[in-house]
Formats: C-alpha cells, structure tokens, sequence
C-alpha cells in the first residue's frame, strides 16, 4: 500500500513540474483531456481495461494488481490537488527529478511485495509468455502509449526523457533493497 501511494505521489511530482511525463501518464493526461475526467480516474478506467487484457493472455491478477489499478489513480488526484504548479526551471526540475526518484522507491515496495504486478506490466509479461521478447512487448507498449497520449494532447518534453531512461536503473537498484522475498 505504501509502495503505491508513494508510486501516485512520484507520479504527481512529475505532472505537476509540467516539463514532460512519463509515457503512461502522456496517455492518461490525453485521454483526460480529451473525457473531461481526472488524470486519476482516467488512470483507474485504464488500469481496469487493461486487466480485462489479461484474460485472452491468461494472466492472474494478485492483490496487488486491483490495488494497483485504483490506489495510484486516486493518489495522484488527491496530490495533484495539493501540490503546487511551479513557473521556474530551479524548482520543476528537483521537483520532475525527486517524482522518479519516489515512483523508483514506490515501485521497488509494490513490487518488492509480490502481491502481483500491475496492469500494465501484467501486460507486457503475457505478451512475453506469448512469444513476444519481453523487451519488444515493453517497448512496443510504452512507444504505442507515448504516441497515442502525445496526439491526444499528453504533455512530452524532458521529463519524458528522464523517467525512460531513468526509472529503470532506479528501480533495478531498489527493488532487491525492498523486495519481501
């Protein structure tokens, strides 16, 4: 639970710092635009279609992919609500830079837990379990949300950038830092 209410509130930082998002969020902050709903509920509606995914695929949602689904989602409506919309570069980079670094630290925790994983990464891997190299499936995925959430009207710039090349390494560091087993 701490893993995914830190994941929503890192997710925050980086919208809030408005210098681009990672790829998922370009989706969701598209569609939202686009629905007229919070950045959360489109968040929440996604997680929940992208179950229903998994069925044809044959994976098994854990307890940790339904709370995936919606606490991150309703996080990041309530800090979104509270943090600020900074104007300067000196404060909206720490600000983008410190929301990887909590999604990171989230992540290793919810993952760590191994609860199941979330709805987009339950994707990916029963893509990967159907022959698809888990690095294409990823890839393939993340581009495909990326350019659908920019046409939407999603916000990309250098925070985009950072959260791709950076979560990863961060996550690799925490997670057997975090993880229960």
């Amino acid at each position: 639970m701490l893993g995914l209410a830190l994941f929503g509130v890192g997710i925050s930082l980086i919208i809030e710092a408005r210098i681009g998002v990672p790829p998922w969020d370009v989706f969701h902050q598209g569609v939202a635009s686009r629905v007229d709903r919070s950045i959360g509920t489109v968040i929440i509606a996604t997680g929940a279609a992208l179950m229903l995914l998994w069925i044809p695929l044959r994976q098994m949602p854990g307890v940790g992919t339904v709370l995936n689904a919606i606490e991150i989602g309703l996080v990041a409506d309530v800090a979104i609500g509270v943090l600020p919309q900074p104007e300067s570069p000196f404060v909206q980079v720490p600000m983008m830079l410190s929301g990887v670094v909590v999604v990171a630290l989230g992540s290793g925790l919810y993952i760590g837990s191994g609860l199941g994983p979330g709805p987009r990464d339950g994707l990916m891997t029963g893509l990967a379990a159907r022959g698809i190299p888990l690095r294409v499936a990823r890839t393939g995925i993340e581009v495909t949300v990326l350019v659908v959430g920019w046409l939407l009207g999603g916000q990309v710039g250098v925070g985009t950038v950072v959260f791709a090349l950076g979560i990863g390494p961060l996550v690799q560091v925490l997670l057997p830092r975090l993880s229960m087993k």
